[in-house]
């Protein structure tokens, strides 16, 4: 897998392909495991470090080969989410989680409010504030955010291997459901292993959904993504299967 590092504080937001023509903006909020040198590893072992509680492993190489697959805008945290969970508001406990499934993280225990109010100063609004400013420089944006998730949680497995993810606009999440037999040889589900009750579709909210633009979330179980080859080939079938969900729900509109 491709672990996203970074050594500085001037990555804590990436922004890549920011003249992509293509009316998508890709976000990948859970891209990177990078913890700043003065949070001493929130006194995580190395194995929790790199685990899918820091992160979403393989999700950033299918977020960047979607955004090369269709010119589009790519933004996503360089900062892992037990940091700050950049697709959480400050509000919610699990911007900064004390515990990630069976991993407690020290570092998180006990936060007063002002090292909360500190954190999401520093890592959330400038995640943020790039990009509602990529958005608004997208003429009719569509929002696409990529995230992954372990094959077993809390000891029991799961048989989704692709989920599609909305909250009170389904026109997206919708399309992709009705041609998912025609681009996935999988087990697609809607709104699972998560859904909006469990908090993750906060940035579609503060993005599109206020706004009225197209938008879904896409889980991708990250057995299915663990090489550079399998996330470039997932990227490839999930710009495809978009593309035509998009072409589908432009054709419905015009007849209109």
């Amino acid at each position: 897998m491709n672990h996203a590092r970074h050594s500085t504080s001037d990555d804590l937001v990436i922004v890549e392909n920011a003249q992509g023509r293509s009316c998508v903006v890709i976000v990948c909020e859970h891209a990177s495991c990078y913890i700043p040198d003065a949070y001493n590893s929130l006194g995580l072992a190395a194995d929790a470090l790199h685990s899918h509680a820091a992160w979403d492993p393989g999700a950033l190489g299918v977020a960047r080969g979607m955004s090369a697959q269709l010119d589009a805008i790519l933004v996503a945290s360089g900062v892992s989410r037990l940091i700050y969970d950049c697709n959480r508001p400050p509000t919610s406990v699990d911007a900064m989680p004390a515990q990630s499934e069976t991993i407690k993280v020290p570092g998180n225990v006990g936060l007063t409010a002002e090292q909360r109010l500190e954190r999401a100063n520093r890592y959330y609004e400038p995640f943020r504030n790039h990009l509602s400013r990529q958005i608004a420089s997208t003429p009719d944006a569509v929002i696409v955010t990529v995230h992954s998730f372990t094959p077993s949680y809390h000891g029991a497995a799961r048989t989704v291997e692709i989920g599609i993810l909305h909250d009170t606009d389904t026109r997206l999440a919708d399309a992709m459901l009705q041609l998912a037999p025609a681009h996935m040889d999988a087990n697609v589900q809607r709104n699972a292993p998560y859904g909006p009750e469990h908090g993750v579709t906060h940035t579609l909210k503060e993005h599109a959904i206020k706004a009225g633009l197209l938008n879904v979330m896409i889980e991708v179980r990250n057995d299915l993504i663990q090489t550079g080859e399998q996330q470039d080939t997932m990227a490839n079938v999930l710009a495809n299967w978009l593309l035509e969900s998009l072409a589908k729900l432009q054709s419905v509109k015009g007849a209109q």
